[in-house]
């Protein structure tokens, strides 16, 4: 797992907001060519990856998004400060205190902290404790000496600039991978990783294996176009939400059996719960009363195949998350199982 660790690590550092996923697509599609994968970019800008199988009619359609949280300019203050439109579903509390880069329509970069509009104690007081934290009386302080609207705008930043939360990447020597943007990522690296075993094995899949990297999951339409036609079974890797009331931990793979946008194929599920307890893979099942993932996306777009989502499990979604390498190495035991013994 160390090669995959270090590909997780390099595609968390590179920024991709939902709309502004180009560079870390890139990134991953150079990665999959070194692999030996055919792969192509479809009109809205997501990546297909493909392993040609023995059954080429009856494929199998991994996804995994790689579009995050993030936020753009919503307004130039007069006071030399920046209010937020957030992109994603997130708490606007989960994001205080967190080192942003702001990027300008001509490429420049800025750097800034996001922060309550008061948010000294020693000025304050009581207020900075008190007052409910909303996109109204957040703002982000620049690193540049800037004190009102004209000094920002010769910088070059402009109403629709991405604001990028910094993922502040940390690895355990125990084996935990802490950082902003697990939720997609650390799916992609379970793909990745699967990818690479299937081609280690120099023999052809029994059929046809295509992996999906969408761009616009955090908003709904990730995997709403281009799903490859022959796709029997569509199966989203995304991570699974750890908290009080669920089943899901940092060490397992979940299947989900229901989300916010209804309950998954049972019959796919059901094979994935077998095929774990019988290659002894450490897995959950769990249901998200707040969530939804690319099979969301596709069946609402009309897409017609069997369907399932599994994931590793990630603590404080949509915050500074958290999972462990055991959790990403039991969700790829689990698709490689689930290709090994996929039958029409």
């Amino acid at each position: 797992m160390n090669q995959t660790i270090n590909f997780l690590s390099k595609l968390l550092s590179i920024p991709s907001p939902t709309g502004n996923t180009a560079e870390a697509i890139d990134f991953i599609k150079t990665e999959f060519n070194s692999l030996g994968l055919e792969s192509t970019l479809n009109k809205k800008g997501a990546l297909i990856a493909t392993i040609r199988g023995e059954n080429d009619s009856e494929q199998i359609t991994f996804s995994a998004h790689v579009d995050t949280l993030g936020a753009m300019v919503k307004e130039i203050k007069s006071n030399g400060r920046l209010k937020l439109s957030l992109i994603g579903g997130y708490a606007p509390n989960s994001i205080e205190g967190e080192e942003v880069i702001i990027q300008a329509f001509d490429g420049s970069e800025y750097t800034g902290t996001i922060l309550y509009e008061n948010p000294s104690v020693h000025v304050s007081g009581d207020e900075v404790y008190e007052k409910e934290r909303t996109t109204d009386n957040l703002e982000i302080r620049l690193d540049e000496r800037v004190s009102d609207e004209e000094s920002i705008s010769k910088l070059g930043i402009e109403v629709g600039n991405y604001i990028s939360f910094k993922p502040s990447v940390q690895i355990s020597d125990s084996g935990f991978i802490k950082s902003r943007h697990l939720d997609d990522k650390a799916g992609i690296a379970a793909i990745y990783n699967m990818a690479k075993e299937l081609l280690n094995r120099n023999v052809k899949p029994k059929n046809t294996v295509n992996f999906f990297i969408s761009n616009y999951e955090e908003v709904g339409h990730g995997s709403s176009a281009s799903i490859p036609e022959n796709t029997s079974v569509f199966i989203a890797i995304d991570m699974a939400a750890v908290g009080e009331g669920q089943k899901s931990d940092e060490f397992s793979t979940t299947i989900c059996m229901k989300d916010s946008s209804g309950p998954y194929d049972y019959e796919t599920s059901k094979k994935l719960i077998d095929l774990a307890k019988t290659n002894g893979i450490n897995y959950k099942t769990d249901i998200y009363p707040h969530y939804g993932s690319d099979v969301s996306a596709a069946l609402r777009a009309g897409y017609d195949f069997k369907f399932a989502l599994i994931g590793p499990g990630v603590d404080a979604s949509h915050s500074t998350e958290r999972t462990h390498i055991d959790a990403i190495e039991n969700t790829v035991k689990l698709g490689l199982a689930y290709i090994d013994n996929y039958e029409v």
